[in-house]
């Protein structure tokens, strides 16, 4: 059975691949407290993400401090930092944001559209700057991209606007499929975007999408013994915080059931998903700082124009499109930014 797609209430809406071990200890560990600088307070930042951390997702957070600190902001020394990690479970959102607000600290960092939104509910006063996300405008956190108003900024992923591209690569893949499948977060309304883009993509070229909802991780077999009765041919998945924590499962599950699968970030491809297309979240996360240096020097996020991203990827996996027994069109191998091998 396949999932309606429907609008809903915004409050539904709850080098690159090293791990560098004394690096992702610090990121695990608890936060330090900076002792205060000669001349000023040290500036306290909230990380708030909607994931796990796991190494490709710490990789990405330590961008964002590598910047930081090419920013001049070293924690333990001139800035702290609070982490808080929902698992993807996006009822521990609410109160691990309003953890941060009862902190007081300085900025709000979000990974995630869920993470955005509960932070903006948690406050209306300190500033929040988004890392990822799809369109928050369609999302209803701001009222334009050009000038967002009250306390949320940053940069967005606008992983739903990809979604026409994705579907057209899937069709480059398997030129004879013409029931595609999509997986996305009923937690998200990133991914209710993403879901109603692809259908309405693939009523333009003439492909049958069948939306299958996923709420939690346990629930992903249903979803494919769903895919596997209705006679998908391939899998286009959309992206989510959850999602992420689980790829290597999503992978698993799309080659057992023989699904092609394309995904929107490399670290699905590297975790055995046919492909993959979208938005480089290592530049994303680099960008983000430049937004909390400006508040915090007293910048107003409500001025500070949302960003989309610059820079997109096509990464192939030719060791599962082997176990899948396809042949890979030259011409996408050429056009790929990385081939696993």
């Amino acid at each position: 059975m396949t999932d309606p797609i429907g609008s809903e209430p915004l409050r539904h809406l709850l080098g690159r691949r090293r791990f560098v071990a004394a690096i992702a200890g610090g990121l695990l560990a608890a936060p330090l407290v900076a002792e205060a600088q000669q001349g000023g307070k040290v500036p306290r930042l909230g990380l708030l993400d909607y994931s796990s951390p796991d190494q490709a997702r710490l990789a990405w957070w330590e961008a964002f401090q590598q910047r930081m600190r090419e920013l001049g902001y070293v924690e333990g020394q001139t800035v702290a930092f609070e982490r808080r990690w929902a698992h993807g479970d996006i009822e521990r959102l609410p109160g691990l944001a309003t953890e941060l607000v009862h902190l007081k600290v300085d900025v709000i960092v979000t990974g995630g559209s869920p993470a955005a939104l509960a932070a903006k509910t948690a406050t209306g006063t300190i500033p929040i700057v988004m890392a990822t996300g799809a369109d928050p405008v369609e999302l209803g956190l701001v009222p334009s991209l050009g000038r967002p108003g009250a306390n949320l900024t940053g940069v967005t992923s606008m992983a739903a606007d990809v979604t026409a591209k994705r579907l057209e690569l899937l069709r480059e893949l398997l030129p004879k499929a013409s029931r595609v499948a999509i997986l996305w977060d009923g937690n998200s309304g990133g991914g209710r975007l993403s879901a109603q883009m692809t259908q309405a993509a693939g009523k333009r070229m003439g492909v049958d999408i069948l939306a299958y909802e996923v709420r939690k991780p346990s629930e992903f077999d249903r979803a494919f013994s769903a895919m596997a009765k209705d006679r998908a041919g391939s899998l286009d998945v959309a992206a989510s915080p959850m999602f992420f924590t689980a790829r290597r499962r999503i992978a698993e599950l799309a080659l057992k059931h023989r699904l092609p699968t394309m995904v929107g970030s490399r670290e699905y491809a590297e975790a055995g998903a046919l492909a993959s297309y979208g938005t480089d979240y290592i530049d994303l996360f680099r960008r983000v700082p430049t937004y909390v240096d400006k508040i915090l020097r007293g910048a107003k996020p409500a001025e500070l124009p949302i960003e989309q991203p610059t820079k997109f990827e096509l990464i192939i996996n030719l060791r599962t499109a082997k176990a899948l027994g396809l042949a890979i069109p030259q011409a996408l191998l050429v056009r790929a930014d990385q081939v696993i091998e």
